[in-house]
């Protein structure tokens, strides 16, 4: 099932984040990025963040984030025992969505360069952008929403 996430799940949502098998970041290298549940959640009450859960099992097994203040999806993750069920592309689709509904004309993302992540973001018509990232292997990639 998929459903709108909502602040009270951001431990289950860190879960996720911290056990996926690509991109891993810990608690600590999430918070030395600047990425907290408290920022997380300031973000998502005030709308600037929407998230997305997907639940099986009673558990959140998936998640997305998209920032209506950049235009990105800043965040699609899937626990590896649950990957290519079809969590991701729903998730996928309500950060499209959103972000069309909040006037954005094209989306973007950054990924690592040859990841399954980069091969399911250009199956589903993203495309290589040419502004170049400051990190060796990761690259950014845009949609058209409208």
């Amino acid at each position: 099932m998929i459903r709108r996430g909502v602040p009270a799940d951001l431990p289950r949502i860190t879960h996720v984040r911290t056990h996926v098998g690509e991109n891993h970041l810990s608690v600590d290298q999430m918070a030395e990025r600047g990425i907290t549940q408290a920022g997380i959640s300031h973000l998502m009450r005030t709308g600037d963040l929407a998230c997305w859960v997907a639940e099986a099992d009673t558990l959140i097994v998936a998640f997305s984030m998209a920032d209506r203040r950049d235009g990105s999806i800043f965040a699609l993750f899937t626990l590896p025992d649950y990957e290519r069920r079809g969590y991701g592309a729903q998730l996928l689709k309500c950060c499209e969505t959103w972000l069309g509904q909040q006037g954005i004309a094209e989306a973007r993302l950054d990924t690592d360069r040859g990841t399954k992540a980069h091969r399911f973001y250009l199956s589903r018509g993203w495309k290589l952008s040419s502004e170049k990232h400051a990190l060796p292997n990761e690259i950014y990639l845009t949609k058209i929403l409208r």
